[in-house]
């Protein structure tokens, strides 16, 4: 693991095909709608593989100079390519790059990100400060992460896990003092099990009417219910006289909305469950 975190002869040359390769990976993963709500989506969403890679570029380079231009030169590379590959199979065409922004603003905060961040190879204790923010981003996504998780169990479970292993090895991979090591990885494990009882506490629940009475029959003798019920919970509802069926779903799948008329009659509508959005049929 030493290797990998500062035992690499990162030349330009390879910081670059590096860059492109990132670029390329990310755009085919957001163009391949079965990976949409899956680990392997996160990376055009979310900050922890970037953080992985910046600090490797940060541990891998010869000076803070060299650590601030190749974290702003890959990020300048690997982010607008994301966007331009898209653009062909995007219906906004070049306007997809509205959305690269956000992105831009990060890439210019790698220069000073990338000269500060060296400082952690001088091994101080005011090295950790500095890392301690890119814990912290790591320790938010792994919560977004692992809530996902039980929503579209087991599909986030990649980056989930990924994310805890970031989170113990950063302090151990990047520092050699024994007490840095050891109070980093401290603070890790407790931002670890901290961040997962608040994610277990608080898991997605998607709550949405989903059928009015203007689209079917329906009043307080109504039942209403999913056949598989493990996906979440149904109800009838009056808002201002107007009755609706209210659901708050758990998990992601398919199923039945199986509507139970006063005389015993069954409807079943076919419903396909996602987060914050739904399919009913």
């Amino acid at each position: 693991m030493k290797k990998l975190f500062g035992g690499i002869n990162l030349t330009w040359t390879k910081l670059v095909i590096f860059a492109v390769a990132a670029g390329i990976i990310t755009a085919v993963i957001a163009l391949i709608p079965g990976l949409a709500t899956t680990s392997f989506h996160s990376i055009t969403e979310t900050f922890e593989i970037w953080i992985f890679i910046g600090i490797l570029i940060i541990m891998n380079s010869k000076s803070n100079k060299d650590s601030a231009l190749k974290c702003f030169v890959f990020f300048l590379i690997s982010q607008p390519l994301v966007y331009l590959i898209q653009v062909p199979f995007s219906d906004l065409g070049f306007g997809l790059f509205q959305y690269y922004g956000y992105w831009a603003i990060w890439t210019v905060l790698c220069l000073p990100m990338g000269f500060i961040g060296y400082y952690m190879k001088k091994e101080k204790w005011w090295g950790y400060l500095i890392l301690l923010p890119m814990i912290l981003l790591t320790a938010y996504s792994y919560y977004g992460d692992l809530r996902l998780m039980g929503f579209y169990w087991p599909k986030y479970l990649l980056i989930s896990a990924f994310c805890v292993f970031a989170l113990i090895i950063y302090p151990l991979a990047v520092f050699n003092d024994k007490k840095i090591r050891k109070t980093g990885l401290i603070v890790s494990l407790v931002a670890v099990i901290a961040v997962s009882a608040l994610a277990l506490m608080n898991p997605v629940v998607y709550s949405t009417e989903i059928l009015g009475e203007d689209q079917h029959e329906l009043n307080d003798s109504y039942q209403v219910t999913l056949e598989d019920e493990s996906l979440g919970d149904m109800s009838i509802v009056n808002l201002d006289g107007y009755y609706m069926v209210h659901g708050d779903f758990k998990k992601a799948g398919k199923t039945n909305v199986i509507l139970i008329a006063p005389d015993g009659t069954l409807d079943k509508m076919p419903i396909n469950i996602e987060n914050g959005t739904y399919q009913l049929n």
